[in-house]
């Protein structure tokens, strides 16, 4: 059983605070960025109300969100470093 106490916000501006400037120019400039940035934020809303327990899945698929949510991040976060 999942606990909805302990869901963490993954959003880009909470893990990056320090790049909210480059997250604001590339989500205007970069449409890659913008559509990834998009699909990271849609995956990240996903995962979170599957631990709320609002959404009902396997740890499996779970397992699956939070993986390609990670992925994602990784490639928003290395595009941010080099913006």
């Amino acid at each position: 059983r999942r606990y909805a106490m302990n869901v963490e916000h993954h959003d880009l501006h909470h893990d990056f605070p320090d790049m909210s400037e480059q997250i604001r120019e590339l989500k205007m400039n970069d449409r890659h960025f913008a559509r990834l940035f998009d699909e990271y934020h849609e995956l990240d809303k996903e995962v979170r109300k599957i631990e709320e327990d609002t959404t009902p899945a396997s740890d499996d698929t779970l397992d699956a969100l939070r993986i390609k949510r990670v992925h994602l991040k990784d490639d928003l976060y290395a595009m941010l470093k080099e913006a």
